[in-house]
């Protein structure tokens, strides 16, 4: 039903950068994976399908800590669908080397296709990608429809877990509208980058929408090479 693509070194110089395929053994993949079993202890806690992850700003990892904990979900053997929900600067077909012909956008405006029509296989077993599709120009209006409902319904009806990528929560309302939708949310924080207050702002607009934020992921950091340079929290 879908179409395997070629070579895993292909993925790599294109997009973010996939730790977890290149160093499965680097401290930073060993960290992505301490992330998994957190959200795996909320995930036996309460229902947890979907997942939004978003930043304050931009340049602070959103996208990057999304396709990694894409890959290491995978890798456990859930069956994984990273969505491309930042309609308006997509990365993820980049990143795992996928054509953006069509995608959420397609999803959001057309009746006669189904997820599976869209989705594509990854080298990564277990693991699928949903592009962005073509750009849209109201993307918060597509995400805050009833279609978005019904679109995140059938996701969960055929995977174990979704991730959504998508824009940072202070620049623009989509990952707000998203969040209100889905199970948790994770904040993505960089060291060097991210602005205290604008993340005060974006935990204050997550708040607002009710959105149940599971934690944040603290990237960039210098300060052990030996502990690697992520960690998450409550």
């Amino acid at each position: 039903m879908f179409k395997k693509k070629n070579e895993l070194k292909n993925i790599m110089p294109k997009g973010v950068s996939l730790i977890t395929l290149k160093n499965k053994n680097s401290p930073v993949s060993e960290q992505y994976r301490t992330i998994r079993t957190n959200i795996q202890f909320a995930m036996a806690e309460s229902s947890l399908k979907t997942i939004v992850v978003t930043s304050s700003g931009p340049s602070e990892g959103k996208s990057t800590t999304s396709a990694n904990l894409a890959v290491v979900f995978a890798n456990s053997g859930l069956r994984v669908l990273l969505v491309d929900a930042d309609l308006r600067k997509p990365t993820v077909a980049k990143t795992f080397n996928l054509k953006n012909e069509r995608g959420l956008s397609n999803l959001l405006g057309m009746h006669e296709i189904a997820v599976t029509d869209v989705a594509q296989q990854t080298l990564v077993e277990n693991l699928m990608v949903l592009p962005s599709g073509p750009k849209p120009s109201n993307p918060s209006e597509m995400l805050s429809s009833p279609k978005m409902n019904h679109v995140i319904s059938q996701m969960e009806q055929y995977f174990d877990l979704v991730i959504f990528d998508m824009p940072p929560v202070v620049a623009v309302t989509d990952a707000q509208i998203m969040s209100a939708k889905v199970d948790g949310t994770i904040l993505v924080v960089r060291e060097g980058i991210s602005n205290k207050n604008a993340l005060l702002k974006a935990k204050h607009l997550l708040e607002m929408v009710d959105a149940n934020i599971l934690g944040a992921v603290y990237n960039g950091s210098q300060q052990s090479a030996d502990q690697g340079y992520y960690y998450y929290g409550s």
